[in-house]
């Protein structure tokens, strides 16, 4: 289910592609089913959306052991024609 704003519009600044980013170069070792608790949504989206995300370049997984380790590849550039100026590095900075 996903987070509603607080004023309960039920919409946020961020896809979910978004969140998942953030959740990910936050907590690299991350578990699908701890992304899902964290952004709100399934672990079959959470794993839909990190394949987008390794498909296009922006995170890159490693097998360790049983689990992954993803790590955001730096300086992608975003996918949208109106942000196309700027990276994923310059989105994540924002928080952090």
């Amino acid at each position: 289910m996903p987070r509603s704003s607080p004023d309960g519009g039920g919409w946020t600044f961020l896809s979910n592609h978004g969140h998942v980013l953030v959740a990910l170069r936050d907590e690299p070792d991350s578990r699908l089913s701890e992304l899902a608790a964290r952004v709100g949504i399934s672990q079959r989206a959470v794993q839909l959306i990190v394949r987008d995300l390794e498909k296009a370049g922006y995170v890159v997984r490693e097998r360790c052991g049983r689990r992954n380790h993803y790590t955001v590849t730096e300086g992608q550039r975003l996918r949208h024609p109106a942000e196309r100026e700027s990276s994923v590095d310059d989105l994540l900075s924002v928080f952090g």
